[in-house]
């Protein structure tokens, strides 16, 4: 339960950098000296990046240019270098930043030459003592937690709040932050439960002042969506908030976390925007736990060697960043495009682009890239998945009205094509490979052809899936980190299953991709509502209809192959017709309750929360999440606990003392 504070919050103000005397682009203003990242400056760290990528795709693209050009280039030799010259930069820079991560990691120190501006101590650090004198430092800040609500139950949504308001609670920083929960919820019924479950959650703030109480307000049109809620609520409340942390209804933060990253702002006015890095925590849909596995161990390496050379003009992913908020306001505005839907009106995937306009406005971007116990839930299903997906790719095929926008950074450039290129590299890989396939089945089956189509299949696979194996590598190198994962074998085991079905996905969300794409140039669009975020189990019907697509062409790839070659050409197709073939089957089994059940008992793609539940979770992770956790005697209750924090410990970092009560 609140209570009054006990000394008066003094009104925090940054210095004339806030008061807009940043010098536009530069991040430079009169008030504190921005914190400096050691090493390397950033403009070489950029010019080696830019060399090893342009490298890395001349060579490939000299390579397939001598296979396809012994007898002369005809038309569909074009359309495979074109496609592998619009598939290839995506991986390749993906590739090369896991890479570079894993050497920071290892090799290098980046809590000084990456992200010296967040202060992410070990929990076994030696430096307890620094890190309690930064833990007792006060906040002078106010901060807005927001949470965006639209169509979906609430009660799951409310239990995470008020996991996260017990956490804020337990760093005795409370009364610096304030909820807000703002609803675009168009179902009067679900409007109602959100009533509900707000009021049961603001008793807890009946003896608050009320400037810390929390506020719910819910729109009758949701124009703008998510942006346009959030602008509302920040123009309506001008000069109420420092920084606000916009929230998704599936996001759950600790609250040692949520209050370092205020210090952090505090520290350093000319950060615009701190992005801490998002992971999924313990789930129960066997999908969900097979996709979160991949990317738990597979962003840490990517987030980090990409945050090395991006520096200052880092990503924003929408939710779980804190925010400067009058710097948002005054520049982050985004125009609503010309035109009608899906390409004009409102922008859907506003983050990247409000990141953009804050660098512009000459604010740093930064991304935290350790974790810090920020979580999220992840789609239960592969179709669910799938609708996440396209809304992303939508919102991303609007960015090239932004490529040309006045005032924009070459690095914030480069961001917008790169997340265009994201989803166009779909489409580019699939013709390739088409393409291929019919380059070795006109006038006679030439298998030389067929050869370099699953090449390039499997080269682009390989250096897509590059973040995973270095993330693999990471848990072998640091010392207890297996022994977080449930162990050499479970997490083993789990790593080469995960990067087989990621095998098998490729080719199946490639097509979907596509074919959205096509759909997009005769208007078809997606609808912005609620997501499922716990139902499991997809009928054959269901699977069958939305993954028609794919199952045509493969079997008609297949087909071909078999006519047109013979069954050895089909086997060796096998790594891009599986998926497609398999799509059904493996949509329905991935979503069935049983193999969540299943992969939860055995311990299959476990992620270190299973092993050691922080605070924050233990309310909201539902035990069946965890099943491998088998009990132990009571006499040996306090050495598995001290092992499983030795492992904890010296595999990931967090916050001492402060964190294990919040």
């Amino acid at each position: 339960m609140f209570g009054p504070p006990s000394d008066p919050i003094i009104p925090y103000r940054a210095p004339d950098v806030e008061r807009g005397a940043v010098a536009a682009g530069t991040g430079e203003g009169h008030g504190k000296v921005p914190i400096r990242q050691e090493g390397l400056s950033i403009g070489l760290r950029r010019l080696i990046v830019l060399g090893l990528n342009l490298i890395s795709i001349a060579g490939l693209a000299a390579a397939l240019l001598g296979v396809l050009g012994g007898d002369g280039l005809g038309l569909l030799d074009a359309v495979i270098f074109a496609g592998f010259l619009l598939a290839t930069p995506w991986t390749v820079l993906g590739f090369w930043n896991a890479m570079i991560g894993l050497c920071v990691i290892h090799l290098g120190r980046p809590e000084k030459t990456v992200y010296p501006y967040f202060a992410a101590p070990n929990w076994k650090s030696d430096r307890r003592s620094t890190d309690k004198a930064a833990s007792d430092r006060p906040l002078v800040s106010r901060t807005d937690l927001l949470l965006f609500l639209r169509n979906e139950a609430p009660e799951p949504i409310f239990a995470r709040l008020e996991a996260m308001r017990r956490s804020l609670e337990a760093t005795g920083r409370a009364r610096h932050f304030r909820f807000a929960l703002l609803s675009d919820t168009s179902d009067p019924m679900i409007a109602a439960a959100e009533r509900r479950e707000f009021d049961r959650f603001a008793h807890f703030f009946d003896h608050a002042p009320e400037d810390q109480r929390p506020i719910y307000r819910r729109r009758e049109e949701n124009s703008g969506f998510k942006a346009g809620n959030l602008r509302d609520f920040l123009t309506s409340r001008a000069g109420e908030s420092d920084f606000f942390l916009p929230l998704d209804s599936d996001s759950v933060m600790a609250g040692a976390v949520i209050v370092r990253m205020a210090m952090a702002m505090e520290d350093d006015p000319h950060i615009g925007i701190l992005q801490s890095l998002v992971v999924g925590m313990p789930a129960e849909s066997g999908f969900a736990r097979l996709f979160q596995f991949g990317m738990r161990h597979g962003m840490r390496a990517f987030t980090m060697g990409s945050a090395w050379w991006s520096a200052d003009c880092g990503p924003y992913w929408g939710h779980n960043a804190m925010i400067r908020t009058r710097a948002f306001v005054d520049h982050c505005e985004l125009p609503v495009l010309p035109g009608r839907a899906p390409l004009g009106g409102p922008v859907l995937s506003h983050d990247q682009l409000e990141a953009v306009y804050m660098r512009r406005a000459g604010y740093e971007v930064r991304v935290v890239p350790v974790e810090t116990r920020s979580y999220e839930t992840n789609p239960p299903t592969l179709l669910e998945f799938e609708k996440r997906d396209l809304r992303w790719c939508q919102g991303n095929m609007q960015y090239w009205r932004f490529l040309f926008a006045p005032g924009l950074l070459p690095v914030s450039r480069f961001q917008i094509l790169q997340a265009i290129l994201m989803y166009v590299a779909p489409l580019a890989w699939i013709v390739m490979t088409c393409a291929a396939t019919a380059q070795a089945l006109t006038g006679g089956y030439d298998a030389s052809m067929l050869v370099l189509g699953m090449g390039l299949f499997v080269t682009l696979f390989f250096l897509s899936v590059a973040p995973k194996i270095a993330g693999v590598l990471d848990v072998l190198l640091t010392p207890g980190a297996m022994r977080a994962y449930g162990g050499a074998p479970r997490f083993l085991g789990s790593a080469l299953i995960e990067l087989f079905a990621s095998m098998l996905m490729a080719p199946l969300v490639a097509v979907y991709v596509s074919v959205f794409l096509v759909g997009l140039i005769f208007g078809k669009t997606v609808v912005w509502n609620g997501q499922n975020r716990d139902r499991l189990g997809i009928a054959w019907s269901t699977a069958l209809l939305a993954l028609l697509p794919q199952t045509l062409l493969g079997l008609a790839l297949a087909a071909a192959l078999l006519v047109g070659a013979n069954v050895s050409a089909v086997f060796l197709a096998l790594p891009f017709l599986a998926g497609l073939v398999l799509a059904v089957p493996f949509t329905v089994a991935t979503a069935a309750p049983a193999f969540g059940r299943l992969t939860a008992r055995l311990g299959l793609f476990a992620i270190p929360e299973e092993t050691v539940m922080p605070p924050v979770l233990r309310a909201v992770v539902s035990p069946e999440a965890r099943r491998w956790r088998r009990p132990v005697a009571r006499g040996r209750v306090d050495d598995r606990r001290a092992r499983d924090s030795a492992a904890a410990g010296s595999a990931e970092n967090g916050f001492a003392a402060e964190a294990e009560r919040a």
